[in-house]
């Protein structure tokens, strides 16, 4: 068998102290809801609406109804939602391939 897919032995780590693991915590909590917020927060600004389409979202469809970050910075979420806009899913992948496409028209997409 060759050397790279025999098993493994354990490797035995450090423990982490209680500090650093209560630290891991707080980050990794505080991550996880800036997520869920900043498109809990967009969609109480902007509605159940997509704002290229006009399409309007219920409860039962609104997982189709997506936030994009204008400035394509999805760690810039400001709180008054400046930097939001709801899209159905159709539009946020129509808003992302347009970029794409303006790229490889332009020639900048080469890899030189």
């Amino acid at each position: 068998m060759p050397r790279s897919l025999r098993p493994r032995r354990p490797v035995k780590k450090a423990l982490k102290s209680q500090e650093e693991i209560d630290e891991m915590v707080r980050r990794m909590k505080a991550e996880s809801t800036s997520t869920v917020n900043y498109r809990e927060r967009s969609l109480k600004i902007h509605g159940w609406i997509c704002a290229k389409c006009g399409r309007d979202f219920e409860l039962n469809n609104l997982h189709l109804l997506t936030v994009h970050h204008k400035d394509g910075n999805h760690n810039n979420n400001p709180a008054d939602g400046s930097n939001w806009e709801n899209l159905c899913t159709y539009c946020h992948d129509d808003e992302h391939s347009r970029s794409l496409l303006g790229d490889y028209l332009s020639g900048q997409d080469k890899d030189d």
